[in-house]
């Protein structure tokens, strides 16, 4: 769609509300008089305020919609621009909605964390109703989805009450699976094509451990939770597990960890003897990840195994005992239908997993689904699945903790993560919310460096790929100086 910007230069707030509204579309900026399918969005500023309108032009049709702030609102150098750009989205998201779009749960919202606007009304006092009531005014969002945001925030203002300031939680990605799946765009390799990168990359991963584990030390930060992912970690070897989780005991004190997550998202990885290994080390909690229990789904998306396999991962987890059980579900996949969620939102209930996250289909780039959309449920019916997730997790005794957005989400929705009482997850909460610091390592890892509030942060990301990371492993070993840099700026502020 072309894109008209006049009286300023927001074209990421433009292109964000676009791409929200109208995710087939991409913004074009081209030169000369307005013409074709078109938005023209003017923002004035006078001494009364700002004013934004959007004048979208579809056909032979226009529609116009438009939002003011009072100049007391921008007096503020910062919040004038976090104003104005909301301004710019909330003028698009009502000439969207005058030329008859649909209104989408999450209204005009089109960040990552909702939460983030969540949580500043909890913490000014207000009460969750009246939290509910300006969230819902402001942003225009559905009242279950703000009900949610609601639940969260809660659960995240929790988790900032029992962190102390070196508080950090640590991540390590292994990027290997045994095969790629059709809705995956991480950075994993199948084990099928890269085999003899695991051992040079896990040489690699252990010297970019001790490379953190000297700043950690040197400046007295406390690990409280541990994350292995990826890729599925538990591709690899159990001696490749033990050996890897002992470099890590040796390189970092991790005496205060409060919680030890691996992924073995795939039942087809998982054996007693690696399970037995992760449990000598102390990890007590896996993520066993279905995604469906229909063997026709599970076809669909590239997955070799079968429900009953899973069944079967499951059992060997519970007989090595001692682990919190994570399973993910994904609604909106291909070749599947509420009645077929259903159904396996029933088998996955009865496995008593004590965190379970459902997640929205959201179609990658870089995925295959994203060239094969066909047998793809609608908007509807991800809709359907999504309430009776709810209403099922709620009724057994689960509640939600942790919530996100993504890009290209069917229907607009989001993933939250659900858990029975004592079994969130702090790496979470931290990750999703910018609550600590996290300090990854591994090929497409990414550090998050949070600052004190106002502050801001800083992100270190580590190469993509296995090959890529194990050329590059001086550069991003040295780059972790940044990490002490960062601290010791703070440090001489206070």
């Amino acid at each position: 769609m072309n894109l008209y910007l006049y009286g300023h230069d927001y074209k990421y707030a433009a292109e964000q509300i676009l791409l929200t509204l109208y995710p087939g579309q991409r913004p074009v900026y081209p030169a000369g008089a307005p013409e074709g399918d078109r938005m023209e969005i003017r923002l004035e500023k006078t001494p009364a305020g700002a004013e934004a309108v959007c004048t979208l032009v579809l056909g032979e049709n226009a529609w116009q919609g438009r939002d003011t702030a009072p100049a007391a609102a921008l007096r503020d150098p910062l919040e004038a621009d976090s104003r104005c750009q909301r301004l710019i989205k909330n003028a698009v998201y009502r000439a969207a909605l005058a030329a008859g779009h649909p209104r989408p749960p999450w209204g005009a919202l089109t960040g990552v964390r909702p939460g983030k606007l969540m949580t500043p009304l909890l913490r000014a006092g207000l009460s969750g109703e009246e939290a509910l009531e300006r969230f819902q005014a402001d942003y225009d969002v559905s009242p279950a989805r703000a009900r949610l945001c609601l639940d969260t925030a809660r659960e995240t203002l929790a988790a900032a009450r029992t962190l102390g300031e070196r508080d950090v939680c640590l991540y390590v990605g292994i990027p290997f699976c045994p095969t790629r799946c059709a809705y995956c765009s991480f950075v994993s390799q199948s084990v099928e094509k890269s085999m003899a990168l695991i051992r040079p990359f896990l040489e690699a991963l252990e010297r970019e451990i001790d490379a953190v584990a000297e700043q950690v030390r040197l400046l007295g930060l406390r690990p409280v939770a541990l994350y292995m992912g990826g890729g599925t970690p538990t591709t690899l070897s159990a001696r490749e597990l033990d050996a890897l989780c002992g470099r890590l005991e040796r390189a970092l004190d991790l005496s205060a960890l409060r919680e030890y997550t691996v992924e073995a998202g795939r039942p087809d990885t998982i054996t007693e003897e690696k399970l037995s290994v992760l449990r000598a080390h102390g990890v007590d909690r896996v993520s066993v990840n279905p995604q469906t229990m229909s063997d026709a789904v599970l076809e669909a998306i590239g997955r070799r195994h079968t429900a009953e396999d899973i069944v079967r991962a499951l059992e060997k987890v519970r007989a090595v005992g001692g682990f919190a059980v994570n399973m993910d579900l994904i609604a909106g996949l291909p070749q599947d239908s509420p009645a077929g969620f259903a159904q396996t939102l029933e088998r996955v209930l009865a496995f008593q997993a004590e965190n379970i996250t459902v997640h929205t289909l959201s179609i990658k780039k870089g995925s295959r689904l994203a060239q094969e959309e066909a047998g793809l449920p609608g908007g509807e019916e991800v809709a359907r699945m999504l309430a009776l997730a709810e209403e099922r997790l709620r009724a057994c005794g689960y509640a939600p903790y942790y919530l996100y957005r993504q890009k290209f989400m069917s229907g607009g929705f989001e993933n939250v993560g659900w858990a029975k009482k004592g079994y969130i997850n702090l790496y979470n909460i931290c990750m999703m919310e910018e609550l600590c610091s996290i300090l990854a390592m591994g090929a497409g890892g990414s550090t998050k460096l949070i600052g004190p509030p106002g502050s801001r942060n800083i992100r270190l990301t580590a190469p993509k790929y296995p090959l890529e990371y194990i050329q590059s492993l001086e550069r991003t070993c040295a780059g972790k100086q940044a990490i002490g840099a960062f601290y010791q700026a703070y440090a001489k502020e206070e």
